[in-house]
């Protein structure tokens, strides 16, 4: 990592969203200040949503550049999920504001960029720039999913963001697929066929 450390300008990037059966996959990219550093960093998952969005504001306020990018679900339909999200995170770094010398994508793959980039498995347990951006990336699918809820009632996408829990499942039984939902997913795929 000897390397990666020398780097002037560091980019964390993370995505939110491989898993579930409805939405667009979200990636952040963010290059964090050395001077200001931000105490509590870590992966997403593993914080309340609280605590998310009041370091989310905090990732904003302080970092030195951040930006979101996004594949929608028919990209997602179109190209697969794995290629969906190396797009989303191609979008979020090449919409930063300043130019990274080193790019860290938390992963196994990177996307095709213009910089050097480098992919950490469990980067966003391990390094902060990774962390700001899951935490930024999965505060703003989130607040996607909720406004969804209203747009779609009955899914519950406020309580399970898409992912696919008993309670979704069974909503798509009972009210069919929406244009929210991935159809190149296999449990969405199922309920097209059999005429859901």
């Amino acid at each position: 990592m000897q390397d990666v450390k020398s780097a002037r300008l560091f980019c964390g990037v993370d995505e939110v969203g491989r898993g579930p059966l409805a939405g667009p996959v979200v990636a952040a990219a963010v290059m964090l200040d050395p001077e200001q550093p931000i105490a509590g960093l870590a992966d997403s998952k593993t914080l309340s949503p609280p605590r998310r969005e009041h370091l989310a504001e905090l990732i904003q306020a302080q970092a030195l550049a951040w930006s979101l990018g996004r594949a929608e679900v028919a990209e997602i339909d179109q190209h697969n999920i794995l290629q969906a999200t190396l797009l989303a995170m191609q979008r979020a770094v090449l919409t930063l504001s300043l130019t990274p010398d080193q790019v860290l994508v938390d992963g196994n793959r990177v996307p095709a960029l213009p910089y050097p980039a480098q992919a950490i498995v469990g980067g966003d347990g391990s390094e902060p720039c990774i962390a700001a951006a899951s935490i930024i990336a999965k505060v703003a699918r989130d607040q996607e999913m909720v406004a969804a809820d209203a747009m779609y009632p009955g899914y519950g996408f406020a309580q399970h963001k898409g992912y696919p829990t008993r309670q979704h499942l069974t909503a798509l039984d009972q009210l069919g697929v929406t244009p929210l939902h991935r159809r190149s997913f296999r449990p969405v795929a199922a309920r097209l066929t059999c005429g859901a």
